[in-house]
């Protein structure tokens, strides 16, 4: 069911929405949030905490890509891990300095296998988990406690600059006085369809 606080008729009630949707190809689709993604490297992951059924977010570093899907370094005795062993619905949102933002909401998974955890592996974790001094919780790639979160992609949308910042400033200053909804962003969505159709075509 959705929200509505009013009738606009035949006028579109989001203006803005309507004036920056836009729908190129699906590979560039694809490929601009890529690149946007990893431009940003870091993003806000939201989780369901299990005891209150309340939504935690936190800073947190892409480690790699596999396609569509991001992986993230993680300590599995952490507060996230207990969330998605509940409830494994995942959203994971990047911004930059220009406004310019990403959502992707998918299932996590916590993969735990050696293998996995030795290709994305960075020494740079042993300084977030530490050495505990027994010989096996150390912080290398073998410590039990680091593990990989794997967020399957269900769902995107971002906005990525369709001008510089002069043009942007411009459109906005024209809204102003017109009334007429700024042509600043290209507005763009993947279906949870597309990017199964991405992963075909690309596998």
């Amino acid at each position: 069911m959705s929200y509505s606080n009013t009738d606009t008729g035949s006028k579109p009630a989001d203006p803005y929405k309507a004036e920056n949707k836009n729908e190129p190809g699906l590979q560039e689709k694809v490929d601009d949030l890529v690149k946007f993604i990893e431009s940003c490297k870091f993003g806000m992951m939201t989780t369901r905490i299990e005891s209150s059924g309340l939504l935690a977010s936190r800073c947190m570093a892409l480690a790699a890509r596999e396609g569509v899907d991001l992986l993230f370094h993680t300590n599995t005795e952490s507060g996230k891990t207990d969330d998605l062993k509940s409830d494994s619905t995942i959203n994971i949102a990047f911004l930059d300095s220009e406004g310019q933002w990403a959502s992707i909401s998918g299932e996590a998974s916590i993969v735990t296998d050696r293998e996995t955890i030795r290709k994305y592996y960075s020494p740079t974790l042993k300084a977030w988990v530490g050495d505990l001094g027994d010989g096996k919780h150390d912080g290398g790639p073998e410590d039990p406690r680091i593990g990989v979160i794997k967020v399957n992609a269900k769902t995107a949308t971002y906005a990525v600059s369709a001008k510089n910042m002069l043009g942007r400033g411009y459109e906005v200053a024209k809204g102003t006085i017109t009334g007429q909804a700024p042509n600043v962003n290209k507005l763009r969505e993947l279906s949870e369809e597309e990017l199964q159709q991405w992963r075909k075509e690309n596998s």
